[in-house]
């Protein structure tokens, strides 16, 4: 008996040594030769979308052919990047839902369906195993899902009957707040770690990050983005707004350090996103690159990359970890892409910057109860990848009609370049605008060569601030205080990205409306601090205008124009100081009233919106999309080039606009950016790593505006996308996922 049971436990710890040497492998932490799979959102737990695979080459690229398709049956877009375990494909569909296919055939092995009806963006799952059980992680709306990876089937062990209520334990009552998984969690030993998309507008609760056991899902840390009195950082935020202030989230994803056991956590803004009088100060964890101990959440370092944000500036997408030569020595380093076109490069271990940063000062606010930070810091290397403001000279001159009509409404604006905090009843110019420079798909780097690969958007948006008009019934408060932070106080929203809502009533029945507004869907969150009552409210308010405006007498209420954003609002109004810098003394200025549960803020957002010319192209000189390659040993450039294209304007000769771009690149040793995320022309290319010259391009059935994955599996390398559309209003969408390999 006593020789069986040795035995056993042989046998057990030689099956528990095999699968901790599998997962070391699958994460590129083995000494036993490169990974063939794709593990991890963005590849690898250094978030480098880097592959050592070389069957797929320069020479050989322009033979790929489709090697096999997989499609939902669904009509809505999909954001998400699959990974791959030895023979397995696991990916979100667009509705709320996990496949597993066979990553050679596409063959569908499994489905897990999510029991609920709708759910924000989900941009990818996690993967755990210990060698004998494997399990998938998937978010959807505010629950983490976790599912057997062999058989689809929800584990009932986990959190509450196979899941967890990302709601509970951020602030009470936990029913009326809002959080969900746009990014997917990642896992570290029996952990996963998870931040979540919260609302842009109060109420909103704090961006918590938080790891959970992944067998039982009980909570095991907490960090406090928002920090409660005694934690560093409580006084860069007036006080007690720990109990109201909102966001300060990591809805982006993260990257992780392995080795070290660090977890890299970048931050989104603070709540309102375009007027902190309620949350004077610098405003710490929110625009905050967190360095977090990823077995116990204590903070090890951070850096700050805005200041008391009012532009919507949030960290896009996770940092990519890397190794960069300083004085002829290596150097563990981080980098992190902004919404700016900034890359900064710190050092992993301690966040030193690796190039100089300077804080430089900007102008104070003029709206009343604002105190804007005096500076805000930039490096001085590498140069931005985006322009940093517009001039009369850097207008569209696509035609004379369009530069004519883009002089006319730029004389309206305040301008002035990145961080001219926004105006009461005028549009200030944001250059990049709330879509990029670089947007959530993130960067790519080779860690051969410490070149850096990342695309990014080049337009202009709109943004601005006013006193709301009188609002007569429930649904026009709810809606102003809600919903016109995106859509506008004249429901004509930023199409394409952020769609108009006049005539909503003829395209969505009111349950779906209201149930959109419940779960969320793409880039919006879901309101669950909405009453039953107030979301209704909303939808008679979208859905019955022309029988308000007959009892408008009655109702008080005005009517939106849905003009498109042409029309710009008059003049502005005095000014207010600025505050400090890292942690020392508290604000003093008197936050407004926010714990109610409502948004009772003093401004509303006009504008947030892209600056178009009379036509709906952007209204400056392309390029409007880029992708770029940087060495980041030197911090300089290797090559530009435009990226992404307007069908309709090449046909007319002008092929190199660029376009709005969504998705990131993966680069692989075989000398290849592999890269969708072009809007509109719906093709997935293959660039020259080292000179940026197109080498392959094909056609997908709808635009990939997700990240690739590339992996092996019987000795061939595939490349896989989402091809599902769904980032435009005006373009179709539909859940395909494409795979490419050599024939």
């Amino acid at each position: 008996m006593k020789r069986r049971r040795a035995v056993e436990a042989l046998l057990a710890g030689l099956i528990l040594f095999i699968g901790g040497l599998y997962v070391a492998m699958a994460h590129g932490n083995g000494s036993f030769g490169p990974s063939q799979d794709w593990p991890v959102y963005g590849g690898q737990p250094a978030q480098d979308h880097y592959s050592p695979l070389t069957q797929i080459n320069r020479q050989n690229v322009k033979e790929l052919v489709v090697a096999w398709k997989y499609d939902t049956g669904e009509q809505e877009g999909s954001e998400s990047s699959p990974i791959v375990i030895g023979r397995v494909l696991y990916t979100n569909t667009p509705k709320p839902g996990v496949v597993a296919l066979d990553a050679a055939t596409g063959k569908l092995l499994w489905k897990f369906q999510a029991p609920m009806s709708g759910g924000s963006t989900t941009r990818g799952v996690s993967y755990w195993t210990d060698g004998l059980n494997s399990r998938i992680f998937a978010g959807y709306g505010h629950y983490l899902f976790a599912i057997d990876a062999k058989t689809g089937k929800s584990i009932s062990s986990f959190g509450e009957n196979g899941r967890i209520d990302l709601r509970k334990g951020l602030r009470e009552p936990y029913e009326r707040q809002s959080v969900g998984l746009t990014s997917p969690g990642i896992v570290y030993k029996d952990l996963i770690i998870v931040g979540g998309a919260n609302p842009e507008t109060h109420p909103a609760p704090p961006g918590d990050i938080r790891a959970y056991d992944v067998r039982t899902g009980a909570l095991r840390w907490t960090f406090h983005t928002i920090p409660r009195p005694g934690e560093p950082g409580y006084n860069t935020w007036p006080k007690d707004a720990w109990k109201d202030a909102g966001a300060a989230n990591n809805w982006a994803g993260m990257a992780l350090d392995v080795q070290r056991g660090i977890v890299y956590v970048p931050t989104g803004s603070a709540v309102f996103d375009f007027y902190g009088g309620d949350r004077v100060g610098n405003d710490l964890y929110a625009d905050t690159l967190l360095a977090l101990d990823a077995g116990t959440g204590k903070l090890i370092w951070y850096f700050q990359g805005v200041h008391h944000d009012l532009w919507d500036r949030d960290f896009p997408a996770p940092p990519a970890l890397l190794t960069v030569m300083r004085n002829g020595k290596p150097v563990d380093a981080i980098a992190q892409t902004t919404k700016s076109g900034y890359v900064f490069l710190l050092d992993r271990t301690n966040g030193k910057p690796l190039f100089p940063i300077k804080e430089s000062p900007y102008p104070r606010s003029t709206v009343p109860g604002e105190v804007t930070s005096p500076t805000q810091p930039l490096p001085t290397m590498p140069a931005p990848f985006a322009h940093q403001g517009v001039t009369i000279d850097t207008l569209t001159n696509r035609t004379p009609e369009a530069h004519a009509w883009a002089v006319k409404q730029f004389s309206t604006f305040v301008s002035g370049g990145q961080f001219i905090p926004p105006s009461v009843d005028k549009l200030t110019v944001d250059m990049p605008g709330m879509d990029g420079g670089g947007e959530w798909g993130g960067p790519a780097v080779d860690p051969k060569t410490g070149v850096f690969y990342v695309n990014g958007n080049d337009t202009a948006w709109l943004v601005g601030l006013t006193k709301p008009p009188p609002a007569g019934s429930l649904g026009e408060r709810t809606y102003q205080q809600q919903c016109a932070t995106c859509h506008g106080l004249n429901w004509a929203g930023s199409p394409p990205a952020i769609p108009a809502l006049c005539g909503i009533d003829g395209i969505l029945t009111d349950a779906e409306i209201a149930g959109i507004i419940r779960q969320g869907r793409g880039r919006m969150p879901p309101f669950s601090s909405l009453r039953d009552d107030e979301v209704q409210a909303v939808v008679q308010y979208l859905t019955r205008y022309p029988q308000q405006q007959e009892n408008r007498s009655a109702s008080g209420e005005v009517s939106p124009s849905c003009d498109e954003g042409h029309v710009v609002p008059q003049e502005h109004k005095p000014p207010a100081q600025a505050s400090g810098a890292a942690v020392p003394h508290r604000p003093t200025a008197a936050p407004a009233k926010t714990g109610s549960g409502v948004n009772d803020m003093p401004y509303e957002t006009i504008g947030f919106r892209r600056f178009l010319d009379s036509d709906d192209y952007p209204a400056t000189a392309p390029p409007w999309g880029t992708l770029n390659a940087i060495d980041m040993n030197t911090g300089k450039y290797l090559w530009q080039i435009p990226f992404g294209v307007y069908p309709e304007l090449a046909a007319k000769g002008m092929g190199d606009t660029g376009s709005d771009n969504f998705g990131g690149p993966v680069v692989t040793a075989g000398g290849l950016v592999f890269i969708g995320a072009t809007v509109f022309d719906d093709e997935m290319h293959a660039y020259d790593s080292s000179a940026g010259k197109l080498l392959w391009q094909a056609k997908l059935p709808f635009a990939g505006l997700a990240t690739p994955a590339t992996y092996m599996v019987d000795g061939k390398q595939y490349v896989v996308i989402a091809a599902t559309g769904g980032q435009s209003s005006k373009e179709p969408a539909g859940g395909m996922y494409v795979a490419f390999a050599l024939p």
